[in-house]
């Protein structure tokens, strides 16, 4: 069985509080990216779970990549067979996309199928979150407001049809540790869905990020990323998650030729 794991863009994340528990709450509206994915192959197998990868190198023990995390919490969970995962790593990593928690999803929702499960996608979601706070986004993969740790999601309706995306991360990362040791919750004045009401072109300056301002302290050239892409004419640009990748939106397609980053482009639909 052959999957595209997209990935995803924030659009607005404010950091409301921090839990004793040490996870923070949240508000962010999540997009799927959907040009922009990773190829699984996952096949049926006696036991155990065999993992390959290709594309971009994957920096990560075996025993903690989250598609062998997946595979065996469904073995696990359910006392299914094994599973070969074959991974073409095409969304960058470090970067706030999502792809590492496109990837688990992938896999517990190709077991699913597999194995005849016929699990519901409230299930599929609740087994998601047990991997981390993004990844049972990707059961529903549509614009979803996403509250709590990220687990409580309401569809949306984000209208950016005709516009162009354009993603572009630089060659560091940023840990997801790094981005919330240095966060300052705080309660905006405004609910992020008003904001997102208003035209596109009104949402820069005010639909923000609040991981920004230390990660673009600590790292400058995170920051001129985000002001090259409102220099080449983006109506709106940000950072995704908690970074290092931006993305920005575009009236029309952009001419942009970058040899030092990674540059994704594609038309919203």
């Amino acid at each position: 069985m052959r999957l595209k794991a997209n990935c995803k863009i924030n659009l607005g994340l404010n950091i409301l509080r921090r839990r004793d528990s040490g996870y923070h709450d949240l508000e962010s509206v999540m997009l799927p990216v959907r040009e922009l994915y990773d190829t699984l192959d996952v096949e049926p197998i006696a036991c155990g779970v065999v993992f390959s990868s290709s594309g971009i190198a994957i920096d990560c023990p075996e025993d903690k990549n989250l598609c062998v995390r997946a595979a065996r919490l469904m073995q696990e969970r359910y006392g299914v067979g094994g599973v070969a995962i074959s991974l073409d790593k095409r969304v960058p990593y470090g970067a706030g996309l999502g792809g590492g928690s496109s990837d688990a999803t992938a896999v517990i929702m190709a077991i699913n199928e597999l194995y005849n499960l016929g699990l519901d996608k409230p299930t599929l979601a609740a087994l998601a979150a047990e991997l981390g706070s993004d990844t049972p986004y990707f059961v529903y993969n549509r614009p979803m407001l996403c509250e709590g740790r990220g687990e409580i999601m309401s569809p949306v309706d984000i209208d950016l049809k005709g516009l162009w995306l354009v993603v572009v991360k630089p060659d560091e990362g940023v840990s997801t540790a790094e981005a919330y040791r240095g966060v300052k919750p705080r309660i905006p004045e405004t609910p992020l869905m008003e904001l997102l009401k208003r035209p596109v072109a009104e949402w820069q300056g005010r639909v923000v990020n609040d991981f920004e301002p230390h990660i673009f302290a600590a790292h400058s050239d995170i920051a001129k990323l985000k002001e090259w892409l409102l220099a080449m004419g983006a109506i709106y640009a940000s950072m995704s998650g908690s970074g290092s990748a931006l993305f920005g939106l575009f009236e029309s397609r952009p001419e942009i030729s970058a040899t030092n980053l990674f540059v994704h482009i594609e038309q919203l639909a």
